[in-house]
C-alpha cells in the first residue's frame, strides 16, 4: 500500500496548478469519502480537500452504528428502510474489521410506543425489507426472557421483547477505510485544506475550487469538470459561495452521547428503548464502556466542535434511570461524552425526530452538485447516486466513466476472502505479532481494530522510534497513523485513529504528553506548533468531559 500521509498531502497540493481533475469533492466524511471511492473505481481521476481531517464532522460524533433505521417504519419510510437495511450486509461484508453484528433487545412496555403485535410485524418487516438473512432474523421473547438477556431492565410494566442484529461500527474507521482504499486505487485526499471560494469558467459553470492549507497558510487552486459540495453540516456555507437554490434548506440537529465505565452500567448486550416523550434511545456495551444516546434538537451554534448543556446530560440520565433503575447512574459517573450535527433537510412542519433521514442531490445554475442529508448506513447507495450523475455530466466533456464496482470492493484491511475469516484472523495475527515483542492483547487489539492492514503495521518495526516513554502498540499504530492514514496532529490520533478521547480517556491522559513529543520528532513540529497542538488537544479532551 502506497502511503497515505502528511508527504504525500504536500505532494498534491504542490501540483495542483498542474494538475487537471474529473471530479472536485468538498467534504471528508464518509460521503465524501464514499463519493471519492466510487469515482476512482470508474477510472474519474477525483480530489477530495477537507477543512478539518477526514470525518471531524458528523462521520466522528454518530451512535457508530450501521443500522436499518428501525424507527423509519413508523414513519412509512418503506423504501429507506430496505435501502439501507440491505447496505448493512454490504458494509459487513466489505469491512469486517470494522462492523460487527450484534442482537439488539428492543423491550416493549404496557404505557409505551411499541406493543407486542406491532413489534412482531415492524420486526418481521424489517427482516423482509432489508433481506435479513436466515440466522439473523428477529426473534420474540416473553418478559421472563427479557429480563433473562438483560436483568437490569425495568420490569415494571414490561410485556415482552423483540431480538434483532444490528451492525455495531467505529464510524470515524469506517470513514477512513473508504478514503484509504480511495486513495489506494489513485484518487488524491487532502485534508486540513479548506474551501473558501469557488472558480468558474468564461460561461459561468463550475470548474474548481480555491483552497487554503490550513496548517501553513498557503493558497492554491484545483481545477475539474465538476465539482460536489458533499459537506455535510457545512453544505449550505459551501452553497453560500455560488448562487442560491430556491427551496432548498437545511435544519441542524444535534444529537449527544453519554460514556459510563462497564461496572456502572454492565449491560449484557445493546439495548434499543423508547422514552416517555417518544424518542427512541440506544444503550451499546463496547469493550469496557457502555454508552448510551441520543438526543435531536434544533442546533444553530458552533459546527466543529458542538457542545452538550447539563440539560443535555440530565436528559439521557433519566431515560437511563426510568429503563435501568436499579443501576444508579449519575452525573459524577460520566466518563466522557460526545455531541455530533445532523445535516437534515428541512421539510415544512415537521419536528427533529419526524425529518426524513434521506439524501437528496441538488445542482445549482452554475453546475455545483451538493449532496444533502442521508445516513452513515446509506453511504455507499449515496455515493452510486451522485457519481451517476456526475457521469453523465462528464460525457459531455468527452470522459466515459465506467459502472459502480463498490458494492462488492473490500475496503483497506477488509481484504478477507468472507468475513467469517475475520475472527480467526485476529487471533492468529495477535500470535505472530507477540514475536515482535507485543503482549497477546496488545496483538489482539491491533488486529481487531486494523483487519488486514496488521502485516504493515508489523513491517513498521524497524522504524518506529525507539521510546522509554511509549509502549511498542503505540508506537506502531501512531507511526501507521502517520504514515497511512494521513494523521497530522495528536487530535487526530486520539480521537479519530483510535477513538480513545471517547472510549478510554485516562489512557489519553496517561500517554498525551508521550505522542505529542513523539509526533514532534516525526513531523518537525515547531515550539509554536507542537503548543497549538497540545493546546487543541486539551480542549477536546475538556469537550469530551462535558
Amino acid at each position: 500500500m502506497k502511503p497515505f500521509s502528511y508527504k504525500n498531502r504536500t505532494r498534491i497540493l504542490e501540483q495542483l496548478p498542474t494538475s487537471q481533475y474529473d471530479v472536485i469533492i468538498i467534504g471528508g466524511g464518509i460521503t465524501g469519502t464514499g463519493i471519492a471511492l466510487d469515482a476512482t473505481t470508474r477510472g474519474l481521476k477525483t480530489l477530495l480537500v477537507e477543512m478539518q481531517d477526514f470525518a471531524a464532522g458528523t462521520s466522528s460524533r454518530s451512535t457508530k452504528l450501521v443500522h436499518g433505521g428501525l424507527r423509519y417504519l413508523k414513519q412509512f419510510e418503506v423504501k429507506l428502510v430496505a435501502e439501507v437495511g440491505k447496505e448493512r450486509a454490504i458494509v459487513y461484508e466489505n469491512a469486517p474489521h470494522v462492523t460487527h453484528p450484534q442482537w439488539m433487545l428492543l423491550p416493549f412496555y404496557k404505557s409505551g410506543t411499541f406493543g407486542k403485535t406491532s413489534t412482531s410485524f415492524g420486526l418481521q418487516v424489517y427482516d423482509f425489507l432489508a433481506g435479513v438473512k436466515r440466522k439473523e432474523r428477529r426473534k420474540m421473547l416473553t418478559k421472563e426472557e427479557v429480563l433473562q438477556h438483560e436483568p437490569l431492565l425495568n420490569a415494571d410494566g414490561l410485556v415482552g421483547g423483540g431480538e434483532y442484529v444490528e451492525y455495531r461500527t467505529d464510524d470515524a474507521r469506517l470513514t477512513l477505510e473508504v478514503a484509504k482504499k480511495a486513495h489506494e486505487l489513485g484518487a488524491d485526499l487532502v485534508n486540513y485544506t479548506k474551501v473558501d471560494g469557488l472558480l468558474y469558467d468564461e460561461n459561468g459553470r463550475v470548474n474548481g475550487v480555491q483552497l487554503t492549507d490550513q496548517l501553513t497558510g498557503e493558497s492554491y487552486a484545483g481545477y475539474s469538470s465538476i465539482v460536489v459540495n458533499a459537506g455535510g453540516p457545512w453544505v449550505e456555507q459551501v452553497m453560500g459561495l455560488d448562487q442560491p437554490i430556491e427551496g432548498k434548506k437545511l435544519l441542524l440537529t444535534k444529537g449527544i452521547h453519554l460514556v459510563f465505565d462497564r461496572s456502572v452500567l454492565p449491560l449484557h448486550q445493546p439495548i434499543y428503548f423508547d422514552t416517555p416523550d417518544g424518542r427512541m434511545i440506544f444503550a451499546i456495551p463496547r469493550n469496557q464502556k457502555t454508552y448510551v444516546g441520543t438526543t435531536d434538537t434544533v442546533y444553530e451554534e458552533d459546527l466543529k466542535n458542538p457542545q452538550i448543556t447539563e440539560d443535555d446530560k440530565r436528559y439521557l440520565l433519566e431515560a437511563i434511570t426510568e429503563i435501568f433503575p436499579t443501576a444508579s447512574v449519575g452525573m459524577s459517573d460520566i466518563e466522557s461524552t460526545w455531541a455530533g450535527v445532523r445535516p437534515l433537510i428541512q421539510q415544512e412542519g415537521k419536528g427533529p425526530s419526524e425529518i426524513s433521514r434521506k439524501d437528496e442531490v441538488w445542482t445549482s445554475s452554475t453546475g455545483l452538485l451538493t449532496i444533502a442529508g442521508g445516513k452513515l448506513t446509506g453511504y455507499r447507495k449515496m455515493a452510486q447516486s451522485i457519481t451517476d450523475t456526475i457521469s453523465e455530466k462528464l460525457e459531455s466533456h468527452g470522459v466515459k466513466a465506467g459502472p459502480c464496482v463498490t458494492k462488492n470492493l473490500r475496503l483497506s484491511g477488509g481484504d478477507f476472502d468472507k468475513s467469517s475469516d475475520y475472527s480467526h484472523y485476529v487471533e492468529d495475527r495477535a500470535h505472530e505479532l507477540t514475536k515482535l515483542g507485543l503482549a497477546f492483547q496488545d496483538g489482539l487489539n491491533i488486529a481487531s481494530m486494523y483487519g488486514t492492514n496488521t502485516n504493515q503495521i508489523a513491517e513498521l518495526i524497524s522504524r518506529v522510534t525507539p521510546s522509554n516513554e511509549l509502549p511498542l502498540a503505540i508506537r506502531l499504530t501512531l507511526q501507521y497513523a502517520i504514515d497511512f492514514e494521513m494523521a497530522m496532529t495528536p487530535v487526530d490520533y486520539f480521537m479519530r485513529r483510535t477513538g480513545a478521547i471517547f472510549f478510554d480517556i485516562h489512557w489519553v491522559d496517561q500517554w498525551k504528553a508521550a505522542v505529542i513529543a513523539y509526533m514532534k520528532e516525526a513531523l518537525d513540529w515547531s515550539s509554536a506548533q507542537t503548543k497549538q497542538y497540545s493546546d487543541e488537544l486539551e480542549a477536546r479532551l475538556a469537550d469530551a468531559r462535558g
